[in-house]
């Protein structure tokens, strides 16, 4: 199938689905083609042949029953921030969830439902009215349903484990075009599928959480050292991870020192390491708790307060913007060694772009107290989750292998250090092996899921899980 409709899907067709479709229907050469075809990662350049951007969960089904009949392929937008660029298909139909918004929180009962295109910053606004809130994306703009779906990383993981482990229902469409709730009463074997088998069984248009209260005030921010004092830090935060509270999330960076005004302007663009620390508990104890973190080394400045858990959020918004080039690879660490350590502020050292870094988490609390069958998961050790990110502008297209070879040589160092297994929020181009490292001991279970819900693998364009006897749509 070409970029463009053929002439009778064009003339007769597609008129017809204009008469069954609520939203609007967005070709090749319509003024909103290029910016509703763009997605977060500026290397992704795709070209489907009908942009579908559905208002309900009818115009989902039409949409989906309309490039079925057709053998189009079928990409699933949320808000697009797939690394591997999933949301947008070449030649084929990319069903658009982002204009069906809406959040309502149930206060009484502590639950919320997203629709497909919430955001989590449209999330957090509305549940943190009610002083609630639910582990979610660190980045704001990211949709719902993309993160939790495949694990969902978030501030609140100790405290409060990963979006999965908070996921109680999900509203889906399968690839049949047929509606179903799904939760642990009516679906219960699916839902499981769905905590981390990501978009592989149907589309989600509507999730139901578990919410939490948080907030509205939590004591966080960033500390900075300079990038010499790393290995001093990290050691200190492996005695940690098993021991620290569950109130304490910490993530880590290693990045060019960014222009914020707690470091000093000699500090700008030169090596350094951070952590973006939140306490989700009693603020005094929370106090009590980081002092010996903000006292270790000598930092170049820290800006821990105690602020709205909205403006925790955003913080890393300004380092995701949308248009770079992105890749990425991660590394699961069970015991996070002295060689591990020094490979991670070796590969620090020598970041290919002021907009590249590695970054992390410290693993543990709730979230590794879920039991390894619980979830599509799998296990959860307590430990580190490492990730290189290289990041490229648009107007560096001549530096673009350089910077993938950067992350994909840093892996291949910091893999030996890890335990084999991999998270499906953080899969970049790792292919089916990183798809089945993800999944390990439940990819049978999930196999059996898709054998049955998508038996023609519909739903490829995603972290995939190809059905025994895999066909096209």
């Amino acid at each position: 199938m070409s970029v463009e409709l053929d002439s009778e899907i064009a003339a007769v067709k597609l008129g017809d689905l204009r008469s069954r479709f609520r939203g609007a229907l967005i070709r090749p050469g319509d003024q909103a083609y290029t910016e509703t075809r763009r997605v977060w990662n500026g290397a992704i350049d795709r070209r489907p042949a009908l942009i579908a951007r559905c208002t309900d969960a009818d115009d989902v089904v039409t949409a989906l029953r309309f490039a079925r009949e057709r053998e189009l392929p079928i990409s699933v937008r949320g808000s697009g921030h797939s690394v591997a660029g999933h949301a947008v298909c070449d030649g084929g139909l990319m069903i658009d969830l982002s204009l069906m918004k809406g959040v309502s929180v149930d206060r009484t009962g502590r639950r919320a439902r997203a629709a497909a295109g919430a955001s989590w910053a449209e999330f957090d606004l509305a549940t943190q009215r009610h002083g609630l809130a639910t582990t979610g994306s660190t980045v704001s703009r990211v949709g719902v349903g993309g993160l939790a779906l495949l694990g969902g990383f978030g501030h609140l993981l100790r405290r409060h484990g990963l979006a999965v482990d908070n996921l109680l229902a999900v509203d889906l469409i399968t690839a049949e075009g047929k509606q179903l709730h799904v939760d642990t009463n009516s679906e219960p074997e699916l839902l499981w599928g769905l905590r981390g088998g990501g978009g592989n069984f149907g589309i989600a248009t509507g999730l139901t959480f578990d919410l939490h209260p948080v907030g509205p005030l939590v004591l966080g921010g960033p500390i900075y050292w300079p990038l010499e004092q790393a290995q001093q830090v990290l050691r200190f935060l492996r005695d940690l991870a098993s021991v620290a509270p569950d109130d304490l999330g910490v993530m880590i960076v290693a990045q060019q020192a960014p222009p914020l005004p707690f470091l000093p302007p000699e500090a700008y663009g030169t090596p350094a390491f951070g952590l973006l620390v939140t306490w989700a508990g009693d603020l005094a104890e929370g106090m009590r708790m980081l002092a010996p973190l903000e006292q270790l080394g000598n930092p170049l400045g820290e800006l821990v307060r105690p602020v709205p858990y909205r403006a925790i959020q955003t913080l890393l918004d300004g380092s995701a913007a949308p248009g770079n080039g992105a890749l990425w690879r991660s590394v699961r660490i069970s015991q996070l060694s002295d060689a591990a350590i020094e490979d991670f502020v070796s590969l620090a050292e020598s970041l290919p772009t002021p907009l590249s870094f590695l970054t992390g988490w410290m693993i543990g609390g709730a979230a590794s107290r879920v039991a390894s069958d619980a979830t599509a998961l799998g296990q959860r050790e307590v430990g580190f989750e490492l990730r290189l990110i290289a990041m490229w502008p648009p107007e560096d297209p001549d530096g673009v292998a350089e910077h993938i070879a950067w992350a994909h040589q840093g892996w291949e160092r910091l893999r030996v250090h890890g335990n084999g297994r991999a998270y499906p929020t953080f899969l970049s181009d790792e292919g089916s092996a990183g798809v089945q490292a993800a999944y390990q001991d439940g990819w049978s279970r999930l196999v059996g899921l898709k054998n049955r819900y998508d038996p023609t693998n519909v739903f490829r364009l995603n972290v995939n899980i190809p059905p025994s006897q895999s066909g096209s749509n």
